[in-house]
């Protein structure tokens, strides 16, 4: 089974937003939203040497997903081929993986109400594609591939060239989005866009909020039904006082 993963070489990286651009118009993502976001460091350094990086982010497939764990239907799941996917149907919009994303990486859709982030476009690979992003980066600077293939590019960037993940001593959850890039580009990305630790709600206080509008919706439908009867049997009474 392949166990896939991304490398984005920041030193080809030119910051075009192709990849976000291309990923939208192949998901239909809504304006506003953007499954691969394109960031670019503030300047460091004094002049005349000054430096900054860009910066490609989107959902890392992490080892150990905490958005997994925070999703309290079960639509957010991890397939043996490493890759977090979103089964639609099962999501009922309760946004609680969305903070739990150390990356900031998933949102929930204005439209359909449901949670939405990148798949690697799993569709794409089933079909013996690409992802979008990878085949329209006009630097080619993202390249895709199963990481346990000796002879995919992305096991020789990992493995031979040193391409580092994105991580924190307080948050290391495995992402499989790797980074290339100049030893000062890897520290002003990771000094500015190091993953936040995860915010989940304990399964109690979760399912506590789901059931919140579930009650007051059923106390708002006893009242109505009391009222409706109530009104009835006035009505009723006065009906019987005419004759």
């Amino acid at each position: 089974m392949a166990r896939y993963a991304m490398v984005i070489d920041l030193r080809r990286c030119v910051a075009c937003q192709a990849c976000t651009v291309a990923c939208n118009a192949e998901w239909g993502v809504p304006a506003g939203r953007a499954r691969t976001h394109v960031h670019t460091t503030p300047l460091a350094g004094t002049f005349p040497n000054l430096r900054m990086s860009p910066f490609v982010a989107q959902c890392n497939h992490c080892d150990h997903p905490p958005c997994v764990d925070a999703c309290p239907s079960g639509a957010t799941f991890q397939g043996p081929d490493g890759i977090v996917r979103v089964d639609r149907g099962l999501c009922i919009g309760c946004g609680f993986c969305v903070p739990a994303c150390p990356y900031d990486a998933r949102f929930i859709d204005p439209v359909t109400k449901k949670v939405d982030k990148c798949d690697f476009c799993v569709t794409r690979l089933g079909r013996g594609q690409l992802p979008a992003c990878v085949t329209t980066c006009t630097a080619h600077a993202k390249y895709f591939g199963d990481l346990e293939d000796p002879a995919s590019d992305v096991h020789r960037m990992v493995y031979l060239e040193g391409a580092r993940r994105i991580e924190s001593p307080e948050v290391a959850v495995g992402p499989n989005v790797y980074y290339l890039g100049t030893p000062e580009q890897l520290a002003l990305v990771t000094t500015h866009f190091a993953p936040r630790r995860p915010r989940t709600l304990a399964a109690g206080e979760a399912w506590g909020r789901l059931a919140r509008p579930l009650v007051l919706a059923a106390v708002g439908a006893t009242f109505a039904g009391q009222a409706v009867a109530f009104f009835h049997q006035l009505r009723q009474g006065e009906s019987d006082f005419e004759d």
